[in-house]
């Protein structure tokens, strides 16, 4: 694994990278609360086959961190990561898990020209997952941590005696505990970073999709364009079936917006499906591109 930093729109982002840089390259988004490193898992059974670019994304680590909501909109995330990708040379695969996933969708809906394969990993096209979220059922419920990510006080509460509600939150609230003692030193260390944690909450904040409440559907839900939130690649969805934060009925009807999509169910894992089974993962990740 190499390190570096680059300037994207003159501002500094901290890059991870494994494989030869002739290979072709494939571009690696972290979610919530994870960062580049996180990827290693996956990589390293990916990395004789692919050039895996893994950022710190804004607001992440040890990448630019601007203040405000204003400054966190997944627009403005898709446009980092499309200046980095023009660094790299277009096209190329990427891959998102989580909000990188929504970051991932951005860039192929408003980039096609950079994204020449699109794989998510238990990730969310917007508006399958907003009809979800307003509906008022299963994943309305599951979903209501969202509210206590956004509120004002969320950075203050979630650092508390060295991070243990957002340890809570990440061993235990969206799936089983895959982390050992020591790799969660490792997570501690990112988010202590100066006013990272609050950067990483202003993703949530900064997102127009509605949660309905338990029982209570909404209809105020944000107007989408629904022709401009197309997939024209080929797209790969890999799926964690145990995941209890993002449900099965948030992907209903992506096959409207993503006509070359290939759904691929990985039993036996969760929200963290990639740092569970990375082999067989990484082997179906090679097979479609190969294939595609």
């Amino acid at each position: 694994m190499q390190s570096e930093f680059v300037r994207l729109s003159e501002r500094p982002f901290h890059l991870r990278r494994w494989g030869q840089p002739e290979l072709p390259p494939l571009l690696l988004l972290h979610g919530f609360p994870e960062y580049g490193g996180a990827w290693a898992d996956l990589a390293r059974h990916l990395s004789d086959q692919f050039h895996c670019i893994a950022p710190d994304q804004r607001g992440y680590g040890q990448s630019w961190t601007p203040d405000g909501v204003k400054n966190y909109t997944v627009s403005q995330l898709a446009s980092d990561m499309a200046s980095l990708i023009l660094q790299i040379g277009p096209p190329i695969y990427v891959l998102g898990h989580d909000w990188g996933a929504s970051v991932a969708y951005g860039l192929a809906m408003n980039y096609p020209d950079l994204v020449s394969r699109l794989i998510i990993a238990n990730g969310v096209h917007p508006v399958p997952f907003q009809r979800a979220l307003a509906a008022g059922g299963a994943q309305s419920a599951a979903s209501q941590y969202i509210s206590q990510l956004r509120a004002p006080y969320a950075a203050v509460h979630y650092a508390a005696n060295n991070f243990a509600a957002l340890e809570r939150f990440f061993r235990h609230g969206m799936g089983i505990d895959w982390l050992s003692d020591a790799r969660m030193e490792d997570y501690r260390l990112e988010w202590a970073r100066p006013e990272r944690l609050n950067a990483m909450l202003n993703w949530y904040r900064a997102s127009p999709l509605i949660v309905a409440d338990p029982d209570t559907p909404r209809f105020d839900v944000p107007e989408f364009p629904l022709d401009r939130l197309r997939v024209t690649c080929p797209h790969l969805l890999l799926w964690g079936p145990e995941d209890r934060a993002l449900l099965a009925e948030s992907t209903d009807g992506l096959e409207e917006f993503a006509p070359h999509l290939t759904r691929i169910t990985i039993p036996g894992t969760d929200h963290w499906l990639h740092h569970q089974k990375p082999q067989k993962i990484a082997r179906i990740i090679i097979d479609w591109l190969q294939a595609n």
